[in-house]
């Protein structure tokens, strides 16, 4: 098979005369010549934006990196620094601001300034964390101790003679919380019976 189609090659390369090159050949002046260039492609249009955004990408594009002419807290160290923080011995311009002379006002100037509230900066989260867990513990565990130490009754439970049933009504009196030796003598017809001596009264 590979004879054969070599065979039909220099058959083809035979036929053609002798003072012309072949078509593959031949190449165009550079005037001639064209590129096709990217220029050229079709594009399809772009996703509309909506107004808002569009204002906001032209003021980007007029005032990069910035906020409405206000310095980019991102670019300089000092201007998202509370007043608060900074050095109180400093050399500075406004003593009580802590502030310099023709250093550019942030925009949350209000929160950032000497008389804004104070920064908690005493503890981190991680240790304030710490303290808590502790905390809990420590008043577990003290719970834990004093219920299984702690005695149930701190002294006898207090008796009376006849178990105060003069006191209490008399034998037709309604009954009264006893304990379980009275309550085994049950009285018929709502009477009493009379209980044993030093009867226990809760």
């Amino acid at each position: 098979m590979t004879s054969l189609r070599h065979t039909l090659r220099l058959g083809a390369r035979a036929h053609q005369p002798l003072g012309r090159a072949p078509p593959t050949a031949c190449t165009l002046p550079l005037a001639q010549r064209r590129y096709r260039s990217l220029i050229d492609i079709p594009r399809r249009p772009a996703e509309e934006k909506p107004a808002e955004e569009a204002e906001q990408a032209s003021e980007d594009l007029e005032d990069v990196n910035m906020n409405g002419h206000y310095p980019d807290p991102s670019l300089t160290s000092a201007l998202p620094l509370k007043r608060s923080l900074r050095d109180p011995y400093g050399n500075w311009w406004d003593p009580q601001e802590r502030r310099n002379y023709g250093e550019p006002v942030h925009e949350d100037n209000d929160i950032l300034g000497i008389f804004s509230t104070e920064e908690y900066r005493h503890f981190t989260p991680a240790w304030g964390a710490v303290l808590w867990g502790t905390l809990v513990a420590s008043i577990l565990g003290l719970s834990a101790v004093c219920w299984r130490f702690y005695p149930d009754k701190p002294s006898a439970t207090r008796t009376f003679p006849g178990g105060l049933e003069a006191e209490l009504g008399g034998p037709r009196a309604p009954r009264a919380a006893m304990e379980e030796d009275d309550l085994a003598a049950k009285v018929e017809g709502g009477s009493r019976s009379s209980p044993e001596p030093n009867t226990t009264i809760v």
